[in-house]
Order: C-alpha cells, then structure tokens, then sequence
C-alpha cells in the first residue's frame, strides 16, 4: 500500500526552474526490498558517487521529489513511490586570501613550510570556502601555482591533524614536488596515540585502503580491495591501556594512519570516526574529550625542488597532545616511571 504524503512536507520549498545549472534529472521507484528507509539513505545507495551530505544539500533546496512532492531526507520511502531528483553543478570554489595566522617554519622562493594547526582545513571544499590554509597562504604570498581551489597544495593533512605540510610557490617547484610525492622519494614522520596494546615493538601495515560504501566520509582497509596503502610504525611507549607510536607513511591515502590502525583494532585515540571512544579510561579516570584525533604530522624530509639539497623540517608536539598524555601518565599504576618514560620518548619530537 502506497504512504499518502505527510502534511508537513508543505514547508520545504518547491524546486526552482533553473536548467543552466541542471547537471542532470533521475528517476527512481522504490522496490519492495528498500520500503522503509530513509529517503537519503535509498538515494546514497542509488547515487554512489554523491555523499550523503550532498544529497542531503539537494533535498534542503527542494530538489528532490516524491510523488511529486517536495521530501525531507527523514521520509520514509514506500514500495512503488516515484522519486525525482534533480543534481545541479556546484559553483566553482575559488581561494580567496585571508588575514590568517601561520606558524612558518621556512620560507624561499620556490617553497613555504608551515606547522599547521589542527582543526585547520588545508583548502576549500564542500562545506569549507573560507578559514583555510590557503585562504592564509595567499594573504601572505598573494600567489601560488596551480588552481584556483588548491594553489601550490602538493600533500595534504586532514583537518584534525596538526603539523608540518610543505606548500609549492612557483609551478616548477610545484612539478617537483609533486614528482617526489609520486615516487614516495619523501620522508613522513608521524606520532600517534593508539588505544588498546600494540605488539609487537614495530611492524609494517599492507593493507589496500578504499572508501568505505556504508560511511562514505570514512575510509576503511578491511574491504580487501582498494589501493596499495604501506604505514610502518614502532612503539615509543606502552602504558596499560594506550600505545604511543612513531608512523613512517610510505604512501598517501587519505586518512591512511587512521583506517590501518582502526583495522588492527587500534584506533587512534579521540578518532570517534573509526572507533576511538570519545572519552576513553585511563585507570580509574575517565578522560575528557580530545576534541580530534592524537595524530601530528612531525617530520617531512625532502628534495629542494629547486637546488637538490636534502631538506628535513620539524613541528613540535603541540601543547594540547602534550598535556593529553600527561593526564594518561597521571593515570598509569605506576605514574612517575610513566610520566619518565613518555618524557623520553617525546624528547625527539619536541
């Protein structure tokens, strides 16, 4: 039996006619195996190459229909139930500057480095045009090489990664940077809380990392499929219920360090996005939310792109994992030895 629609849907605005931006129109009927779900749960599963959230901004603006009728992404969807939908062509993003503060850790004419801050996005994307390391970038150098949504970008950190990211400044420097990354010719040097035990003292992850088909904005290395993906890594520190380890990426896969050790059953402590407990226990304490991942980028080594010379920069951990693991040390059974022996191990990255 077919749902009538629900009165409620009157308040979201009908579809605009505006067919210069219209990518394209599609149409769907609801079989009986998908009755129930929510209408931009069955559109994820029937646009696998639009994000929930995408398709979620396309219902908002009135741009999907049921039976003719505007929906919310809550409808529940009925056997038979036509469904419209019209996907339009985002306006193009381009970087503007921004009087951001940057921690600089060296500047020439052909590269910058910076320490990023955490919770900084490195360019624009959906959801993020302004506030950026590039809208900053461009406030203090006035140009980069490259687009115009991610001028002079050559790597990148996710949001809630602090550290050290090298930047392009002419488009040879660019060229030849790039080919470094391509041909992994680049030294990257991470630190990293995990959660639970890690063992042995080192080991190398080889598992393929791809997108995950139930939680798009996720990756995941347990699909069996995806591409070639390689994290080394050693224990720097064991505590009762934490693991603090130093991260060599061999390759660049988005979100790499965190789908590998989410795989293993690690994740990487304050990562609620693959697994990591929101407020995990440290002895008889329950710790208070990190806020974003314990992960920081802390060396980068490199060929000038242009004289040749072999170039290594550092960011220092910064103070708010500084102070985490301190809280954990004063947890630990044995808190002084503790403390002692994560002093030591940070001493390198400091």
């Amino acid at each position: 039996m077919k749902v009538k629609p629900r009165g409620q849907r009157a308040s979201v605005p009908a579809p605009r006619n505006v067919p210069d931006a219209l990518t394209q129109a599609r149409a769907f009927n609801v079989p009986p195996d998908a009755a129930g779900r929510r209408l931009d749960i069955f559109l994820a599963a029937q646009l696998p190459e639009l994000s929930r959230t995408r398709i979620q901004e396309l219902i908002r603006g009135g741009r999907v229909l049921v039976e003719q009728r505007a929906a919310r992404a809550s409808h529940r969807v009925a056997p038979g139930e036509k469904i419209e939908i019209e996907i339009l062509t985002r306006p193009a993003l381009t970087a503007q500057a921004e009087n951001i503060p940057l921690d600089v850790l060296h500047q020439d004419d052909e590269i910058i480095v910076v320490n990023k801050a955490a919770g900084m996005v490195v360019h624009a994307g959906a959801g993020h045009s302004r506030g950026t390391l590039v809208n900053a970038l461009l406030h203090r150098l006035s140009s980069l090489p490259g687009d115009a949504l991610r001028p002079g970008i050559v790597h990148r950190l996710d949001r809630g990664t602090s550290g050290v990211l090298v930047v392009a400044r002419t488009d040879a420097a660019h060229r030849r940077l790039a080919d470094q990354f391509r041909t992994r010719a680049v030294r990257k040097i991470y630190l990293a809380l995990l959660e639970g035990v890690l063992k042995p003292d080192s080991g190398t992850i080889q598992l393929p990392i791809a997108r995950d088909k139930r939680r798009r904005v996720r990756m995941t290395a347990r699909a069996g499929a995806g591409r070639e993906a390689r994290t080394d890594w050693r224990v720097l520190w064991r505590g009762a219920r934490f693991t603090l380890v130093e991260i060599e990426l061999h390759t660049g896969r988005t979100h790499q360090i965190r789908a590998h050790f989410a795989a293993l059953g690690r994740p990487v402590v304050g990562d609620t996005l693959y697994g990591a407990a929101a407020r995990p226990r440290a002895g008889s304490q329950t710790l208070e939310p990190l806020g974003r991942p314990y992960l920081h980028a802390a060396r980068i080594g490199f060929a000038h792109p242009a004289t040749g010379a072999s170039m290594e920069f550092r960011a220092p951990v910064p103070r708010d994992l500084r102070n985490y693991i301190a809280r954990i040390a004063a947890a630990e059974p044995a808190s002084a030895k503790a403390a002692a022996a994560i002093d030591a191990a940070l001493a390198a990255f400091l």
